[in-house]
């Protein structure tokens, strides 16, 4: 994706992404017919439940998670899950969600050996949940949720998709020891931040800074719906074209996690709102291992990022739309056009 720009829009870009509804409901079926009648009552909820719009990153502890675990779950059970969730993602997004799950014994580990050990670290405790029904043509939803993991996605008319809110955390950000030691999940996600910030001049950094502190967590935090004020920082306008390739490849590298279908309709989206518009706020620390945080506000989209606690060895990210959340632009062009049931 080139970093030029174009009109912005009014209305809602909608392009269908059929071939990835199609396979998320494949996915999704295949799925809930390897559950037991047990199970599946656990994973099943209405599409207008309550529930589908309830999400958190946190450990189960701190958080009650509904649906069905893989802890629950037998190996056929468990491939057909993944299964469902490697429909949501590309191959990089599906190898950055299964590292996250999978880097939770890591943390178990490092946890205990430094006499810390107060939650259970399990990649067996994330859950699934089905929001209505994925066979028929009604809107449907689909959640894979656990600690550093928040994958939420709405499905309308067979062949819409929206992908958020879509969370990754990494706890530790860097492996500092053992057979993992150098494992940096989201990389590029700080890498790519931090080069836009070292480019700036002395004039850009300061419209970029908003803060010498970084907030604790991303501001957003599990909010249904992102409640935003002005846009802070700076411009993409305000950039030199190399500045503003960086801030391309930056907002890239959260598209990118997404399935190449929805990915080429994000990257459109953006192409047809107006690159110039997108905002790059910092806060905290320029140097590496201290605590730091920043945001992207574009015309559509929203990413946070935070990097404070454990040493500002443990990240949360966050893409969201600003107003498809949950799919509720697409609900609402849908009931506009008539297709809602008696």
């Amino acid at each position: 994706m080139t970093a030029h720009t174009h009109n912005t829009s009014s209305t809602p870009l909608v392009i269908p992404a059929s071939e990835t509804a199609e396979r998320m409901a494949t996915a999704c079926a295949n799925f809930l017919e390897t559950l037991t009648p047990d199970l599946r009552r656990k994973a099943e909820f209405a599409f207008e439940d309550t529930e589908r719009h309830r999400w958190h990153y946190i450990p189960r502890e701190m958080f009650e998670r509904n649906g069905v675990f893989l802890k629950e779950m037998n190996d056929k059970q468990r491939q057909a899950a993944f299964d469902l969730l490697a429909s949501g993602l590309s191959q990089k997004g599906y190898q950055k969600a299964t590292a996250i799950i999978d880097i939770e014994t890591t943390l178990g580990e490092i946890e205990r050996s430094a006499g810390e050990a107060r939650l259970v670290r399990d990649p067996q405790l994330y859950a699934f949940s089905v929001f209505g029904d994925p066979t028929n043509q009604k809107p449907w939803g689909w959640r894979a949720e656990g600690h550093h993991v928040s994958l939420n996605f709405t499905v309308v008319n067979r062949e819409l998709v929206t992908p958020n809110p879509s969370f990754f955390g990494s706890n530790p950000a860097e492996v500092r020891h053992g057979p993992k030691k150098g494992l940096r999940i989201l990389s590029v996600e700080e890498d790519l931040a931090r080069q836009l910030l070292s480019s700036l001049n002395t004039d850009q950094r300061s419209k970029t800074i908003i803060n010498a502190t970084a907030p604790a967590d991303i501001l957003t935090r599990e909010q249904p719906k992102v409640e935003l004020g002005a846009a802070e920082g700076l411009a993409a306008e305000s950039m030199t074209s190399e500045q503003r390739e960086v801030l391309v490849k930056l907002t890239q590298e959260y598209i990118d996690r997404l399935p190449d279908e929805l990915a080429k309709i994000e990257e459109r989206k953006l192409r047809d709102a107006n690159i110039n518009d997108i905002h790059f706020a910092w806060a905290g620390a320029a140097e590496r291992n201290k605590p730091h945080y920043y945001r992207l506000h574009g015309p559509f989209f929203f990413v946070e990022y935070d990097n404070t606690q454990n040493d500002a060895n443990h990240i949360h990210t966050v893409w969201r739309h600003i107003e498809d959340d949950f799919g509720l632009d697409l609900l609402r062009l849908h009931y506009q056009r008539g297709h809602h049931h008696a």
